[in-house]
C-alpha cells in the first residue's frame, strides 16, 4: 500500500470519479457526486494505491488558519476495513502537521439515519474524531449533518 499526494488536476478528477462512481450507497446522487469530483480538482488530494492501482482517495481543503476539512473520502467497497482509509487519514494528519494546521474536521450524516453512514461515523470515531455538533438542516431535514473534529 502506498499513499501519494496527487497534484495533477486531471489525475485527481479521474481517480475521484472512478472511486465515487463505485460507491453509490454514499455518492448515488449524481449532482452531489459531480460537485465532490469538481471540488477535488482544486483541493489537496492523497490517493492510496495497491499494486500501482488507486483504490481510494481523500480530499482536503483549508477552512481556517488552523483547520483542514476532509471534504470527501472514498475507498472501494472491497478494500474497506483493510487499513486504506486509516492510511489516507494518517497521511492527511502528517500533511496538516507539516503545514501548521492544528485540526482536521469532517462532516457526515448523523448516526441513526442510514446504516452506511452509521459505519462512516464509527470509522471517524475509531480514528479519533470527536462529535462536536449536529446541524439538523445544513443539508436537509432527512440528512442532519454531524461535525467531527480531531486535534492533531
Amino acid at each position: 500500500m502506498d499513499v501519494c499526494l496527487i497534484e495533477d488536476v486531471k489525475q485527481k478528477e479521474t481517480i475521484a470519479r472512478a472511486v465515487l462512481e463505485r460507491l453509490e450507497t454514499w455518492f448515488g446522487i449524481e449532482s452531489s457526486r459531480e460537485n465532490y469530483i469538481e471540488q477535488t480538482r482544486n483541493e489537496i488530494c492523497f490517493v492510496v494505491f495497491e499494486t500501482n492501482k488507486p483504490v481510494g482517495f481523500i480530499s482536503l481543503k483549508k477552512t481556517s488558519e488552523v483547520t483542514l476539512e476532509v471534504t470527501v473520502m472514498g475507498v472501494y467497497i472491497d478494500k474497506q476495513r483493510k487499513g486504506y482509509g486509516h492510511a489516507l487519514l494518517q497521511q492527511a494528519e502528517i500533511y496538516a502537521k507539516n503545514h501548521g494546521y492544528k485540526m482536521l474536521q469532517v462532516k457526515t450524516v448523523a448516526s441513526g439515519h442510514y446504516a452506511s453512514y452509521d459505519q462512516t461515523n464509527l470509522f471517524y470515531q475509531k480514528e479519533g474524531f470527536l462529535p462536536v455538533e449536529i446541524f439538523p438542516t445544513l443539508w436537509d431535514a432527512h440528512n442532519p449533518c454531524q461535525l467531527y473534529v480531531k486535534c492533531i
